[in-house]
């Protein structure tokens, strides 16, 4: 028994010495079920690990159904592993080293990225991100927290992301103006049908020429109320709650238990006071 301690403690020293030899944290299996609980990487949909001197991502790709990562305030430069992260929607990395946001291009998904804080300097360095046909929202600067990138810098760098990335609908925590919204892309798209329809019309021998055939302007179905979106983040979320509200209502049961123990014990004292010499 104590070979087998002292073996595991010298393979806990050399873990630890290989964190400090590669400048930071890395996540290993064994650092996610421990802040999560969960036993399997796939079970895993929302993780926080902020501010745990993360340096390095290990094996955080292997959590396949992941939707909500928040790595904020952590030593991260490489972003490789969140490649394979194809279900991943909000995902906050503010307060790092990230220079190259190319593996993000994959999480096709992605709907919130926050950057602020770290190391884009160009426009070029987000060109990645353009496929991203679900990225809603967008944050270089954080001026509450302090945070931004080089790029921030440039005095138009907002409206050139809002013409790289037309479908954001909020740059830096502040809603896109005239973008991004259902009417303006109604409106675009009503835009576009007039004008096809324009000089498409016959010639006839008055010189005049017959009205075109309307165009419909949105897609069929766009009015019809839409199916509710199942979120497997909403349905972690109310199944924590459950477990939270079953633990008080366990606690509250233990605690009258003790309170109705102890007005027992109370009363069967006898009263000092009943006591005749």
């Amino acid at each position: 028994m104590e070979g087998c301690r002292e073996a595991g403690e010298e393979e806990e020293e050399e873990e630890e010495e290989e964190e400090e030899e590669g400048g930071g944290v890395r996540i290993t299996p064994q650092l996610l079920k421990a802040s999560t609980g969960e036993f399997a990487l796939e079970s895993i949909l929302l993780l926080k690990l902020r501010g745990r001197g993360i340096a390095h991502l290990g094996c955080l790709g292997d959590c396949a159904n992941l939707e909500w990562l928040d790595l904020s305030g952590n030593a991260i430069a490489q972003l490789a592993p969140l490649a394979a992260l194809k279900s991943l929607a909000v995902l906050n990395l503010s307060r790092n080293r990230v220079a190259s946001l190319e593996p993000l291009g994959s999480c096709r998904n992605l709907q919130s990225l926050n950057v602020a804080g770290n190391l884009v300097s160009s426009l070029q360095q987000l060109r990645c991100l353009t496929g991203l046909r679900r990225l809603e929202s967008l944050r270089l600067r954080d001026p509450l927290a302090r945070l931004a990138n080089p790029l921030c810098a440039a005095p138009a760098y907002r409206a050139a992301l809002a013409d790289m990335f037309p479908g954001l609908k909020a740059i830096d925590g502040e809603r896109v103006s005239g973008r991004g919204s259902e009417l303006y892309q109604l409106c675009r798209d009503l835009d576009s049908s007039l004008g096809r329809g324009v000089g498409t019309g016959t010639s006839t021998g008055t010189g005049t020429e017959p009205p075109c055939t309307a165009q419909p302007w949105v897609e069929a179905g766009f009015w019809e109320p839409r199916p509710p979106r199942r979120s497997s983040i909403m349905e972690e979320a109310y199944k924590q709650f459950g477990e939270v509200l079953q633990e008080c209502r366990e606690l509250s049961r233990r605690a009258d238990d003790t309170i109705a123990q102890a007005e027992r014990a109370l009363s069967g004292r006898p009263d000092p006071n009943s006591f005749v010499f």
